[in-house]
């Protein structure tokens, strides 16, 4: 079970300026929650991920590992798909249950700066699995484009727990809860193209939200061509 080192993360979001300033009151009150992650502890990052061949060429769905992924968006205009990458990252529970206990004590400024930080964290978080992934497929030759997550245009949310079962999530201790949504909640789910001579995607994950022009996280969970 790959493992992150979550004061590196806290540093990576310590270094970036909030939008009001270090002494503006969101700026004090994510300083706040920063530390607050860093002194109890709360962060406990971990990701899992597989490189699954296509049981059979792209049709109209993907079929990985006796799963179904409605996932076509991921078929290249050239080259060949082999196969998808899935992987699954988490903080754990300590920061959401601190966050749930920081609502519930009526802190409720703290308790929302702790959980936008958490976002922010699990966003810092992702391009690690990627990264590795690209690694992976480079050791094959292989390349990598595109990047979906369930409830995405392109892979409907009910492939949670598919991709769940793929990726061997329960070994960082994440499943899939009513409504499709993973436990821990800071916890996040992708899906990958793999193959050979893949090109540069036209298209992003993001591009048809409609915060994306201002959004701090738009572009990152692009997963362009890599060899």
């Amino acid at each position: 079970m790959p493992t992150v080192d979550g004061s590196r993360l806290i540093r990576e979001l310590a270094a970036i300026p909030c939008a009001d300033g270090p002494l503006g009151q969101r700026g004090r009150f994510r300083r706040d929650a920063l530390g607050l992650v860093e002194r109890e502890n709360l962060l406990n990052a971990a990701y899992c991920y597989r490189i699954v061949p296509l049981d059979e060429p792209p049709s109209n769905v993907l079929r990985a590992g006796g799963e179904m992924l409605d996932a076509m968006r991921l078929v290249p205009e050239s080259g060949q798909l082999t196969a998808v990458a899935v992987g699954i990252c988490t903080l754990g529970p300590a920061l959401e249950q601190r966050a749930t206990a920081l609502f519930a004590e009526r802190r409720i400024s703290l308790a929302l700066a702790l959980d936008k930080l958490g976002n922010e964290l699990l966003f810092a978080l992702s391009p690690r699995v990627q990264d590795r992934i690209v690694i992976e497929a480079r050791k094959h030759q292989l390349t990598v484009a595109g990047e979906l997550r369930a409830g995405d245009p392109g892979l409907p949310l009910e492939a949670q727990a598919a991709v769940q079962r793929l990726a061997g999530a329960e070994s960082i201790g994440v499943r899939v809860m009513h409504g499709q949504v993973l436990y821990p909640l800071k916890s996040m789910s992708m899906v990958l193209g793999i193959g050979i001579d893949l090109p540069p995607v036209r298209w992003s994950r993001c591009d048809d939200c409609p915060s994306a022009s201002k959004c701090r996280m738009s572009g990152r969970a692009t997963a362009p061509a890599m060899s």
